[in-house]
């Protein structure tokens, strides 16, 4: 018998003062049995830097075919695609020839590896973005999961603080990949 995903329940608060966003969502998230509280975490992390009325979580690592968290437009075509994790370079491309923006957001303490081994060789992908978490920040966002999440969040200035209960985790970002400006 197959082991069912847990239901975790999140109620966001978002101040995003980088894109004027101040809004509160009430997120559903179902987390498969080999997710780790920091994959699933990663998930919120990525959902709020990109917060708005039409991002919705995809079917989960179960799903070849759909990204942990994606937005399309009102003709179902697919505007943003976000990975969480270390996907592969056909993972990748194929993602970047479905959105027209995909962002990927590393976070494990061998990204480095990752990157240099995969780096080159998606580098004409024009539409990618790829962000790394320092492996220490992804934990302590971990240390925030609970079934029932009340997390305030702030951004500012590129940098997120996301508050649970009395715990602050601020969050840096490392840029890796910046996607190239269309003329």
């Amino acid at each position: 018998m197959a082991i069912k995903a847990t239901i975790y329940k999140a109620e966001l608060q978002i101040a995003d003062m980088d894109r004027h966003y101040y809004e509160t969502h009430a997120l559903t998230l179902a987390r498969h049995p080999s997710e780790t509280d920091e994959r699933m975490m990663m998930r919120v992390l990525a959902f709020v830097r990109h917060a708005s009325g039409s991002l919705v979580f995809g079917k989960g690592i179960s799903a070849d075919d759909e990204p942990d968290v994606w937005q399309k437009d009102l003709t179902g075509a697919i505007s943003l695609w976000i990975e969480v994790g270390q996907p592969d370079e056909k993972r990748i491309l194929k993602a970047c020839g479905r959105a027209e923006q995909v962002v990927i957001y590393t976070y494990a303490s061998n990204s480095s590896i990752w990157w240099n081994q995969i780096g080159s060789r998606i580098d004409r992908a024009r539409n990618l973005a790829v962000i790394n978490i320092p492996a220490a920040t992804s934990q302590a966002l971990a240390r925030l999961a609970q079934r029932n999440m009340q997390l305030q969040v702030t951004v500012q200035d590129g940098q997120v603080w996301m508050t649970a209960s009395d715990e602050t985790v601020q969050i840096d970002f490392t840029v890796l990949k910046e996607p190239v400006a269309s003329r």
